[in-house]
């Protein structure tokens, strides 16, 4: 009998998360969804205990006024198909899940599962415009909720989900591997950098930092990045040994309860080393998951983080204002180039006037995408849909709107302050064979173009 991998229990064991990596592509765990019993009592009993006013309210209240449509990247990239609007996709699912008062099958369930996570990136553009209020991207990370609790979840996020259970992290990072990487990224730019330091676990710093678990293991020179900053700016930080990692994969697989465990981690970090502010890394939902939805996860009532949280271009933004870091005209950005805002710092926390701050310092031909800040469609790849398998196709259809928006800007490099736009907008390059496009996130760009102090003593390479 083969082994069952696809069942309601979260993964919290290695061997769990070995089992699911060894079924390439969710093969079985897929074949094994079909075949899942849905405990409808179960099902309608979780209705009713969390499906309350606001989400019924908004079920009911809607007019089918379609003004929520153009909202949409996936409506406009599918040649306006009626069945990408979001009040369709969500009266469809979740609305008649309630209808039917829990009482569905598999099939259903699988089909809730596509369209929650295939056609929906939770980017919340919708409620900009719908005129009674109604948030069909809040009501979707519900509807996600409710199918991880019951087994239906895409196999990556599954995968995902038992890694931050498992190792307090996206990926397969163990306490050691961080702290190692920290010793190798200061060893490799020493001769460049001397004095570079990555503190671990120092008390009463400025600034406790945390990143994205796929800078560690993929991308370990954007940690060294960052602590080149940090250091010209002349800023005390440090990094935690436990509760490092910003990202939540548990909130894009809308699981509840392990997002909460990664916010007491990074939570606890903070009581620990008592830092004045925390800045997160260049990642959108990271910043989402810690400080917009984080705080109510982790129990505190206020809705406010332990201190100031801060998403790293609110950081840069400040020490550039500050004059912490000075940037050299004539390294400024010559040819043109625009901004990708990311939907959850951007249009979920307000934070696109820092970008547009950055920008005036570092650019000499900056271009707005129309619309742009909170307006400013998704990148095509939020949400998780970035990393799921089963739904590259419904993926690659949706980049072609953002791919549009930007060649109409005429820029030759977007710049990219999140981990999800800029590998959806990497991989749109590739999907679409444009070659005369660059993207880049904001650290190397800086690094490339500040003014090094008289008191920083760098060797630059020969």
């Amino acid at each position: 009998m083969s082994q069952v991998l696809c069942t309601p229990t979260p993964v919290t064991t290695k061997e769990g998360i070995q089992a699911l990596l060894a079924d390439k592509g969710g093969e079985q765990y897929y074949a094994q969804m079909r075949e899942l019993k849905v405990d409808q009592a179960a099902l309608w009993n979780d209705l009713q205990q969390t499906c309350k006013s606001r989400t019924r309210t908004w079920l009911e209240i809607c007019a089918h006024c379609g003004m929520c449509a153009d909202s949409c990247f996936f409506y406009k990239a599918n040649n306006n198909d009626p069945r990408q609007i979001p009040s369709y996709k969500i009266q469809s699912t979740l609305g008649e899940m309630l209808k039917r008062r829990g009482r569905v099958g598999a099939a259903f369930m699988m089909h809730a599962m596509d369209v929650a996570w295939g056609q929906c990136t939770c980017c919340n553009r919708c409620g900009l415009y719908c005129p009674h209020g109604i948030d069909t991207g809040v009501m979707f990370s519900y509807l996600r909720g409710i199918l991880f609790r019951h087994g239906f979840v895409p196999w990556e996020l599954k995968i995902g989900s038992g890694m931050h259970r498992v190792y307090g992290a996206q990926m397969d990072v163990t306490g050691e591997d961080w702290v190692e990487t920290c010793e190798w990224m200061v060893d490799e730019n020493s001769d460049e950098w001397p004095g570079l330091k990555i503190p671990v676990e120092k008390e009463g710093c400025d600034v406790m930092y945390i990143c994205n678990a796929r800078e560690v293991k993929h991308y370990p020179e954007d940690l060294a990045q960052a602590a080149i900053l940090f250091h010209v700016a002349g800023v005390s930080w440090t990094v935690p040994r436990e509760g490092w990692e910003n990202t939540s994969l548990t909130m894009f697989a809308g699981d509840w309860e392990g997002c909460a465990q990664n916010l007491k981690r990074i939570y606890a970090a903070v009581e620990r080393l008592k830092p004045k502010m925390v800045v997160g890394t260049e990642c959108g939902h990271a910043h989402r998951a810690t400080v917009v939805e984080g705080p109510y996860w982790a129990g505190r009532e206020s809705g406010d983080p332990p201190v100031r949280f801060m998403h790293y271009v609110e950081w840069v933004a400040e020490m550039l204002r500050e004059g912490r870091l000075k940037i050299n005209p004539a390294k400024k950005i010559k040819v043109p180039c625009t901004l990708q805002d990311a939907c959850n710092y951007v249009r979920n926390d307000g934070l696109g006037r820092y970008t547009r701050e950055i920008m005036s310092y570092i650019a000499e031909d900056f271009r707005e995408m129309n619309p742009h800040n909170e307006h400013n469609f998704c990148c095509g790849g939020g949400g998780g849909l970035n990393g799921i398998g089963l739904y590259r196709k419904e993926r690659n259809t949706g980049l072609r709107h953002k791919l549009d928006q930007i060649r109409a800007t005429g820029a030759q490099l977007v710049v990219t302050p999140c981990h999800n736009c800029w590998d959806a907008i990497r991989d749109m390059m590739e999907v679409y064979e444009e070659h005369s496009i660059k993207w880049s996130f904001l650290k190397p760009l800086l690094i490339d173009m500040m003014e090094i102090p008289p008191h920083i003593n760098r060797v630059p390479p020969e």
